[in-house]
């Protein structure tokens, strides 16, 4: 099946390409950036902006496929810049697979487009989205994911939306990247009381969530959480990873309630003077370090089969493996 991916040359999108290889598909890739990686795949590379709409109009020509994976990620900067990328990127390509006849259409949304100051324990997908915007990244790929599922239609574009959530493993270098510089850094500091629960997705079991879905009949329209299906004590779980790769655990803390006010006076500084660098501390940021954050995965269960083909112990294995010949990587160079 001739299958687009877009976003295929970053940290998710670059296991579904690898996973739609080894089902046999033909697979195109559309990114911003040149990706080397993906040359010796046999992939092919369409070189582009999710902004530009003629651009991702003829990168769905012949396509029978789309997963739209591609984003702007993040807890700051300009809502515009996410808008362009998350809405009207996400825009294009529905109309891009709607002029081209494309079949499916699979969606990576984000449990971000419920995340608030509240607990989330395990919640399903009949939870509401907000009414108040709480960030850039929240709102957008909230009103992308609103504009993907109305785009279904049973008889012509088939479309569905998946919620990872926090998606970890070899190749990150977003969350635990940046973790782990901080936290060598000495800036890394717990939240709260390190007990809160979280759903956490590991990478090459959030790419199969997608194939799983893609191959179903029974997921038009709807809306799923992907996660692993035991939420993690999120301090804990990250200490582990840690010691993993031989670093001690995180002993700073500051309670929830300070990095709340912290937060809302860092959003406050940066409002009244812009030209200084993004807030490292948001309130959003303190509730995603100290809230429960996890989710239910039986209707993805239910629907296509939902299953985790690596287990958390050896998805550990893999991550320290990694992450240890990066660090040796570097000693050496």
């Amino acid at each position: 099946m001739k299958t687009l991916v877009t976003g295929g040359g970053g940290f998710l999108g670059r296991y579904i390409v690898e996973g739609l290889l080894a089902q046999g598909h033909e697979v195109a890739v559309l990114c911003r950036g040149s990706h080397p990686a993906l040359h010796p795949l046999g992939v092919r590379l369409i070189q582009a902006d999710l902004g530009d709409r003629e651009a991702v109009k003829a990168a769905c020509q012949g396509i029978e496929r789309v997963f739209h994976v591609a984003s702007k990620t993040g807890p700051t900067g300009r809502y515009a810049d996410f808008h362009r990328t998350n809405v009207v990127g996400t825009r294009n390509v529905i109309d891009a697979c709607l002029a081209h006849g494309v079949h499916k259409l699979v969606y990576t949304s984000s449990p971000s487009v419920l995340v608030g100051f509240d607990d989330l324990s395990g919640v399903d997908e009949r939870a509401p989205l907000p009414t108040r915007i709480i960030s850039a990244y929240q709102h957008t790929k909230m009103l992308a994911e609103q504009m993907v599922l109305a785009a279904h239609n049973p008889h012509g574009l088939v479309t569905t939306a998946l919620r990872p959530h926090a998606i970890w493993g070899p190749r990150d270098t977003q969350l635990f990247a940046l973790l782990i510089q901080r936290h060598r850094a000495g800036q890394l500091i717990r939240v709260g009381s390190g007990r809160n629960k979280i759903s956490v997705s590991y990478v090459e079991n959030a790419a199969a969530a997608h194939l799983q879905a893609a191959d179903s009949t029974q997921v038009g329209g709807k809306v799923y959480f992907v996660n692993e299906p035991e939420p993690v004590e999120m301090w804990p779980w990250i200490d582990g990873l840690f010691a993993s790769i031989g670093l001690p655990p995180v002993t700073r803390q500051v309670s929830y309630r300070a990095a709340y006010v912290l937060g809302a006076v860092s959003e406050a500084v940066s409002a009244v003077m812009p030209w200084l660098s993004e807030p490292k501390l948001t309130r959003l940021l303190a509730a995603v370090c100290a809230k429960d954050h996890y989710f239910d995965i039986r209707a993805a269960q239910r629907d296509f089969g939902l299953t985790s083909p690596v287990p958390m112990d050896e998805a550990q294995r893999r991550f320290a493996h990694y992450f240890q010949s990066v660090a040796h990587a570097g000693a050496g160079t």
